[in-house]
């Protein structure tokens, strides 16, 4: 499946749209990544297990999209976008979501 965060794909007719495919997931810190935050808030640089987590959870949002797309008949995903929001203290959701079309 073609997924890209363009309005068309060079070469390719779209011939149906078909929705939004949309993916979330949502995540909660831990305490022990918590401990190590605040110690590297102290010292400064990259809170690497936070990184780690948000990659994750954006892989994950993106997978459940593309599920959803071919549930619905999709040959492809435009207009891909990435938004979070906080949940909750502590919890954030991110969603994946975009536009699936069938393609000629």
């Amino acid at each position: 499946m073609i997924i890209t965060n363009t309005e068309s794909i060079p070469g390719k007719e779209i011939v149906e749209i078909l929705g939004i495919a949309r993916g979330s997931t949502v995540r909660a810190r831990n305490i022990g990544r918590d401990i190590f935050a605040g110690l590297k808030n102290i010292v400064g640089g990259e809170i690497e297990e936070y990184t780690k987590l948000q990659a994750q959870s954006r892989e994950q949002a993106m997978e459940r999209m593309l599920l959803d797309a071919e549930r619905l008949g999709a040959d492809a995903i435009l207009n891909v976008r990435l938004t979070t929001s906080m949940v909750m203290q502590g919890a954030s959701e991110i969603l994946a979501y975009g536009t699936a079309v069938k393609i000629k």
